[in-house]
């Protein structure tokens, strides 16, 4: 039985994964701060059931907490494994606040891989993202593509984990596994992420903000494939590797929002407003690799994918 500690575990795709290790038999602790980006009532029913689970335990704290790290690490239970969710997410907002998306996402990071490093942890998986490629005119995006110039300070400080998480590899040994999430969606997305967003305002009959033409394009990943690949990547982490996790099938922002009028069963009225400054026109991963060495294979499409989400969100007033 490992010791897993999930960073971001109330969130929306720690949540998810720490229901599938603790299903899977592993001892699972979740560790988050409930940032109020969004209502922490949101998070806190996000992990409502895996409360009194004997092999799942909720710690409240900051990665930024030496003293806590310490704790965690030093202690009883310690973790074997760590996958490192935690992060200020979000492109539009990191231009509003570059120097606090540096601190939690760099600097916590840095101080997640040296606690490894002190205290001999076996596995270190680290959420990446595909905002890292910025612009990048070759598709799909394959891992050995340049990420040099990402366009905005969220994209930046995933890249700098990543060359953190190198160096931690390169010069201790750590084996680390880098995974670029492309747009994740699904039951308990965000509320501020477009699907989520969309879904809400057509409910309150409210237009919708879309910028640009509508003819961006995204690589939108299902939350239950995502995990997959999570697992997938702990199971396998050895070395030191970059993985896409996506679906590896664009769909434009007007082909989202018709998908999800056909399933709420009404029509959108659109805002159509400039492109905003950070955003990139296309994501498509290149999961050649990730199917080769992982076994990774996703299997919902984004025309299964929304009329789940819809399901879900049909049952929920978040």
């Amino acid at each position: 039985m490992r010791n897993i500690l999930v960073t971001g575990g109330a969130g929306f795709i720690g949540s998810h994964l720490c229901e599938r290790l603790a299903d899977g038999g592993d001892r699972v602790i979740g560790l988050d701060n409930f940032d109020p980006f969004y209502d922490p009532r949101i998070k806190r029913a996000n992990i409502a059931a895996l409360t009194g689970r004997d092999n799942f335990r909720l710690v409240e704290g900051d990665i930024r907490d030496l003293d806590l790290l310490e704790r965690l690490f030093g202690g009883d239970g310690a973790p074997d494994v760590v996958v490192h969710l935690a992060a200020k997410a979000g492109v539009r907002p990191s231009i509003e606040d570059p120097l606090a998306y540096q601190d939690v996402n760099v600097t916590g990071t840095a101080n997640l891989l040296e606690m490894c490093r002190r205290h001999k942890v076996g596995k270190f998986v680290y959420a990446s993202s595909s905002s890292v490629y910025g612009n990048n005119h070759k598709v799909p995006f394959a891992e050995d593509d340049p990420v040099d110039h990402p366009i905005s300070p969220y994209a930046a400080t995933k890249k700098a984990g990543e060359l953190l998480c190198h160096t931690y590899h390169h010069l201790f040994g750590l084996p680390v596994f880098c995974l670029r999430f492309f747009t994740v969606y699904g039951p308990r997305q965000r509320p501020e992420m477009a699907i989520h967003k969309f879904a809400r305002l057509i409910r309150e009959g409210q237009s919708l903000p879309v910028f640009g033409d509508g003819g961006s394009e995204r690589d939108y990943t299902y939350i239950d494939d995502i995990i997959d690949g999570v697992v997938r990547s702990i199971d396998h982490c050895r070395g030191y590797r970059i993985y896409n996790l996506g679906e590896s099938q664009t769909t434009s922002l007007r082909r989202l929002i018709s998908l999800i009028e056909e399933h709420m069963g009404t029509s959108a009225r659109l805002d159509f407003k400039p492109m905003q400054p950070g955003d990139v026109n296309r994501t498509y991963a290149d999961l050649t690799r990730s199917r080769e060495e992982l076994g990774y294979r996703p299997t919902v499409p984004v025309e299964r994918g929304i009329p789940l989400f819809i399901e879900w969100f049909g049952g929920n007033e978040t």
